[in-house]
């Protein structure tokens, strides 16, 4: 799914805008970044509650190119940026978590094959 689908779907503000091209083919919705780092892989969005410069540590650690912070939360400056040293996209939606997910699932985004859980 590409950033501007993403973007029109969740009704998002624009935090920080890589200059790639992002190709989106699945989404992780969490606040526990070790959820995140144990069953998510490259291509994937990160919907998150969380806003400290942790997230985008995370996000580099298994190649994510976009996060989207719900509930309309704003990160500090450190987290903006460690984003933009990091070409991560950063977007904002006032939607809480839950629904922005929903809306992504029903749009034909799925979420990340999680066949390593037992």
């Amino acid at each position: 799914m590409k950033l501007t689908k993403i973007h029109n779907l969740l009704e998002t503000e624009i935090i920080y805008q890589s200059q790639s091209e992002l190709n989106i083919v699945s989404a992780c919705g969490a606040d526990l970044m070790s959820d995140v780092l144990a069953f998510s892989r490259e291509k994937t969005l990160l919907l998150t509650g969380l806003t400290n410069p942790q997230v985008v540590r995370t996000a580099e650690m298994i190649d994510l190119e976009l996060i989207i912070f719900v509930r309309g939360k704003q990160p500090p400056k450190e987290t903006i940026a460690l984003a933009e040293e990091q070409d991560i996209t950063l977007l904002t939606t006032e939607k809480p978590l839950y629904e922005a997910c929903g809306i992504l699932y029903s749009a034909g985004l799925k979420p990340e094959k999680l066949d390593t859980i037992e």
